[in-house]
Formats: C-alpha cells, structure tokens, sequence
C-alpha cells in the first residue's frame, strides 16, 4: 500500500476549503441577484396599473421602453402609427436593416396598442360608472 506525502493531503485540504469558499460566495451572489430582481420586479409592478403591468410581462417589454423605442411621449395612436412605419421600413432587412431591432420595434408597437386598448377599457368603464 502506497503513502500520501503530507503536501498532498495539504494541498488536496486547500483545494477542498477554496471550493467551498467559493462555492459559498457565489450561492450568495446569486442569492442578493435573485432578491434585487424580486425587488425591481415588484417596484415595477407597483408604479403601473396591474393590467398594465401584466401587458408588460405577457409581451417581455415595459411601456417606457415601449415609449423609447418608438420615440413617442405619450400615447398618441397617430404619432405611434407613424413612428412604427418609419422605424419598420429604416430597419428592413432588404435595405439592409436589422431584423433584431425591427422585432423589438414591432414589440413595442404591440406593447403600446395593449396599453392603448387598456386606456380604452378603461375609459369605458369610468363612463358607466358615472351613468349610474
């Protein structure tokens, strides 16, 4: 039967104590990203309506960056019309375009004609309710 020289099993203890050691940091980086994630994720939720919020979840994209890709301010159905046609054409891939940044640009069109029809639904309902 063979011996294990002493540096060995030093060296093997280090090996062992620098994975935990790292192991232990990187389950707690992972941790604080996951509650910093939670904790955007839930401010977010709070600043929107919870119809609207979900619009944002359902379509991946939020109404600010909905907002920003088309360069709109406010919720002008003209205004978004006439942005998303200049940005669809500019960014066809025929005319050397890219078609990641029409996909995003048809995103936020849809992100911004939900939130549009969330306005509309809305308003309807506030007309009902002084009806009554």
């Amino acid at each position: 039967m063979r011996r294990v020289s002493p540096q060995a099993k030093y060296l093997a203890q280090i090996i062992l104590v620098g994975a935990q050691v790292v192991g232990r940091a990187f389950m707690r980086a992972l941790r604080q990203e996951f509650a910093a994630s939670q904790a955007a994720a839930n401010a977010r939720g709070r600043t929107e309506r919870p119809q609207s919020a979900a619009a944002s979840r359902i379509i991946g994209i939020s109404l600010q960056e909905a907002q920003q890709i088309l360069n709109v301010s406010s919720l002008n159905p003209e205004e978004i019309q006439k942005n998303y046609d200049h940005l669809f054409k500019v960014n066809d891939k025929s005319v050397g375009g890219s078609f990641y940044l029409q996909s995003k640009v048809v995103r936020a069109k849809e992100r911004l004609d939900e939130e549009l029809r969330i306005q509309a639904k809305g308003d309807k309902e506030k007309g009902r309710k002084a009806e009554t």
